[in-house]
């Protein structure tokens, strides 16, 4: 024979004024979060009154049948039906203003998506301007590179052209970043021979 000594409540447990892992333990209970739990098998069926913390508690809305209530309702409706189509247009990237009158929390929430477009289009600018230096940058650096390349072409010194050809007519090896001084030396060593 089992025993039906599981108190399933909703959670957040700490939602609650009392300690309820205390009174669980008192009354022999194990507490299981009703939320999350896919049957109440094992329900007890004697379980502590508990009540959710004043500053938690959630404010309802009375509606009336007619009346005030009713009106409350609808603007409340007309509302969230406008929040729902500035959430729409701001996920397909086209953010639009609904027809009509807006709502104070779907006019705040409009200005505040239009700001963030604004911020958005603005680090898309910057990016793209940043972007523009980079290849400007890349084009001025190669246009370096040439300059140098002709630079150094420029840089040949004719006369040490004119001792490696000889060195070269002889036969004679040499390092090819050899200093003018080194390759002056074994051109006069050739000679004296």
């Amino acid at each position: 024979m089992s025993r039906n000594n599981i108190w399933y409540l909703p959670g957040p447990f700490h939602q609650y004024q009392e300690n309820v892992k205390d009174l669980a333990r008192e009354h022999g209970l194990v507490i299981v979060d009703a939320n999350v739990a896919e049957g109440r098998k094992g329900a007890a069926k004697d379980v502590p009154e508990v009540t959710i913390r004043p500053e938690l508690q959630a404010l309802a809305v009375v509606v009336e049948s007619g009346g005030l209530g009713q009106d409350v309702v609808d603007c409340l409706t007309d509302e969230l039906g406008s929040i729902g189509g500035i959430i729409e247009s701001f996920a397909v990237q086209s953010l639009e203003r609904p027809a009509g009158e807006l709502g104070e929390t779907a006019s705040r929430l409009f200005q505040v998506l239009e700001a963030v477009n604004a911020g958005v289009a603005s680090l898309q600018r910057e990016r793209d301007g940043e972007a523009q230096k980079v290849i400007a940058l890349e084009q001025e650096k190669a246009e370096l590179l040439k300059h140098v390349e002709a630079l150094k072409a420029a840089a040949v010194d004719p006369e040490v052209e004119a001792l490696k050809a000889a060195l070269d007519k002889a036969g004679v090896t040499y390092r090819s970043n050899a200093s003018k001084e080194s390759l002056q030396k074994q051109v006069a060593e050739l000679n004296q021979q």
